[in-house]
């Protein structure tokens, strides 16, 4: 290309023929399933390492399947249970430890992001007996060990259902709305911390740790909700935003037989984000952490007594990352991940916690990790060693030698071992191959067979006018970052061409990345095919790059992210087929908050921004989120307020588009509203929309294809 700052390009072929009499995606095939991948839904492996099993649904009639298959011939052996007579749809399902019970999710209502009510059922695979746990709608049930309980929560309180008998116990019976919360998180914790059951099985079922959450003294948030009411009502939650009062936690430990529960004294706690239970039933590990959330300690709680003693700790002058990555082996000694050496890798402790070897290293990141076979001593694990964008599958030996790749193909490559670990199930796409299902050796990677493809997608897209990703890095700010472009098809080096980047930017998020196309790919395309150039940058902040990547950007949000942003539109200006007069930029949530920023900010270098869901200051978000990255805004009150758009409203130069769903939990309208205001009060002309009732994901019905319609108009009216 002749330019200096592009160390290096590869264009991904997507595919050879002549792009002449291609038809155009329209927003139409995207929003209405044109592009649907094959999938392997709920794909497990049974206890046996031999077989596994598949969710499978119909459309017509609308039914679903447990089905099971031998992983050597990828044939189905047979159906396990399947929706029909007594038997409703079932959504996803369960087994029992034992595998003689399976736990069915049916009328399955979303609350939050994760949270889930259900009308759910115990199926015996032996009898083919199936119990209906309760007539009311309930959340997250566990089967015990044996599959003889079931243990959920209803009305934030804790209850245990025994199939046999076909009874109930309540166990907990002070759960209230706004105030007590047994054995589920409240919204920051299932929101930040990513989990919603926060209550467990011991290994013999005779123990259940859960927390207890107090959220009296946190503040109230609000929202109406419109509908088809002739009033709207209010819905009411507590939300605590940044510096402001988080829930009490407490871990409870219940003896199942007694009923008795009695609370384990964990010293000066904050935050509870993980409990889990060694192969010991009597000892159960507890991961706290501080409000600030850079000292992390895991606690062994011996139940015969609730005697409590620290097992590990991890430290960081930024933060500490809150992951799953946590496997007890046989005696007790564990696997865990962690940053220490400025890359995620892993490490093997001995039960009483001694470090006894690091198992991975190098200027790479283990992205996750599979488990452990005991039997021959490895650990499996996906990794970035060839390249950030790209993930690949590795065994390496307890001891961290032999290591092995187990996967061939450069892309984004990810596994699904059987349960004694002679067999992986490899998904594989590229920004070019849509998902492709192999079977393969676990000890060596080798290929036995595939199991499935996308052919008929990849056929499918044939007929469209489709543009290849040109991956790239692009040094901004003394960092090569990862980039791609698309192009229009018909691309001509000596016209010149508008130019849109998209990001997102958040910490430790990925948008450059060697996998398959998402349904923002797709409306990238219909945009080149329109004459636009489109640019992803991953700047500063953004994950895989290492801890020091990632966490400069702490106690500044958007600060790096936004300086970045306006470099690289400036460096892509120079090219010789960018019109540097017609620049634009747009992103969701982070990204939303970044777009904005950079218009104001980069009034100069930006001709055009979309924001969706936009953060428009950090005092308006959660605790855990946003404290973990910023404090609190009493200890940094200017690295609150420095970059949030609404304080300089003053520098909007170019065309604005602002919008938000009304019903949004997780980033509040407040958000937009606020900004509208500054501007309004500036006299500055912008465009925005309210989609009513639609949370932060805006979607439901056509709401999806009036959104992207919206910006599709206000991208070809603007740039």
């Amino acid at each position: 290309m002749g330019k200096k700052f592009l160390l290096y390009i590869f264009t991904l072929g997507f595919l050879t023929f002549s792009q002449a009499q291609k038809k155009k995606i329209t927003l139409e095939d995207i929003w209405q399933g044109s592009f649907r991948t094959a999938y392997m839904d709920a794909l497990r492996s049974m206890k046996n390492g031999t077989e596994y099993t598949v969710l499978n649904f119909n459309r017509s009639p609308r039914s679903s399947s447990l089905d099971k298959y031998n992983y050597e011939t990828s044939e189905k052996i047979e159906t396990i249970v399947a929706s029909s007579g007594n038997i409703p749809f079932f959504s996803s399902y369960t087994f029992s430890k034992d595998e003689s019970k399976v736990l069915l999710a049916t009328e399955i209502e979303p609350i939050f992001r994760h949270s889930r009510l259900g009308v759910y059922y115990v199926y015996d695979t032996a009898s083919k007996n199936i119990t209906k746990i309760a007539d009311q709608k309930i959340q997250e049930p566990l089967l015990s060990p044996d599959g003889s309980q079931v243990a959920y929560v209803r009305d934030n309180n804790l209850y245990i259902f025994d199939v046999a008998s076909n009874s109930t116990n309540q166990i907990t019976t002070d759960g209230n709305k706004g105030t007590i919360i047994n054995g589920i998180t409240d919204w920051v914790y299932e929101e930040e911390f990513a989990f919603v059951r926060a209550f467990a099985w011991n290994s013999d079922g005779t123990k259940i740790a859960f927390l207890k959450f107090d959220e009296t003294n946190v503040p109230h948030f609000s929202m109406d909700v419109y509908g088809q009411n002739l009033y709207p009502y209010q819905y009411e939650f507590k939300y605590p935003k940044a510096g402001e009062e988080n829930a009490t936690v407490s871990l409870q430990m219940l003896d199942v037989a007694s009923g008795n529960i009695s609370q384990v004294d964990l010293g000066d706690t904050y935050y509870i984000p993980r409990i889990k239970w060694k192969n010991n039933p009597n000892e159960l590990s507890v991961q706290t952490i501080n409000r600030h959330q850079n000292h992390l300690k895991m606690y062994t709680v011996n139940t015969l007594n609730n005697a409590v003693s620290l097992l590990l700790e991890d430290k960081d002058a930024a933060y500490v990352d809150i992951t799953d990555d946590l496997t007890f082996l046989e005696d007790d000694s564990f696997i865990w991940t962690s940053e220490k050496d400025g890359f995620n890798h892993i490490y093997l402790y001995g039960k009483d916690g001694t470090l006894k070897s690091q198992l991975t290293q190098g200027p790479w990141e283990v992205t996750h990790y599979y488990g452990y076979d005991d039997k021959r001593k490895r650990v499996f694990y996906q990794s970035t060693e060839n390249g950030s964008i790209n993930r690949d599958v590795y065994s390496v030996g307890a001891n961290g030698r032999k290591k092995r790749r187990l996967t061939s193909k450069t892309g984004t490559n990810s596994g699904a071992f059987s349960a004694d670990f002679t067999y992986f199930i490899n998904t594989y796409s590229t920004a070019t191959t849509p998902y492709e299902f192999t079977l393969h050796q676990a000890s060596d990677g080798k290929l036995l067979k595939e199991i499935k493809n996308n052919q008929a997608l990849t056929t499918k897209l044939e007929g469209y006018e489709i543009s290849p990703k040109e991956f790239s890095t692009i040094n901004i700010n003394g960092n090569d970052l990862n980039m791609y472009m698309v192009k229009p098809a018909d691309f001509d080096p000596n016209k010149k061409y508008p130019l849109l980047m998209y990001q997102y930017s958040g910490p430790g998020s990925q948008q450059v990345a060697n996998r398959w196309l998402g349904s923002n790919d797709y409306w990238h395309q219909l945009l080149a095919s329109e004459g636009y150039v489109i640019a992803c940058v991953d700047g500063r902040g953004t994950g895989l790059k290492g801890r020091d990547f990632k966490k400069v950007t702490y106690m500044n949000l958007v600060k790096y992210e936004t300086e970045d942003q306006i470099a690289a539109a400036k460096k892509l200006s120079e090219l010789p087929y960018i019109d540097e007069e017609r620049t634009g930029i747009w992103g969701w949530s982070y990204g939303g908050h970044m777009s904005t920023n950079c218009l104001l900010k980069g009034n100069d270098t930006f001709e055009m921004a979309i924001a969706v869901a936009p953060v428009t200051s950090w005092r308006f978000y959660d605790t855990i989120y946003t404290e973990r990255f910023m404090r609190t805004p009493a200890e940094n009150p200017s690295g609150y307020d420095d970059n949030s758009p609404f304080n300089y409203p003053e520098l909007l130069k170019g065309k604005y588009l602002l919008v938000h769903g009304s019903g949004d939990d997780n980033v509040h309208v407040q958000n937009s509203m606020r900004m509208i205001e500054a501007l309004v009060q500036a006299n500055k002309d912008f465009e925005w929309a309210i989609y009513p009732d639609r949370n932060h994901g805006i979607y439901g019905g056509n709401t999806r294809l009036h959104l992207y319609n919206k910006m599709t108009k206000f991208v070809k009216e603007n740039l």
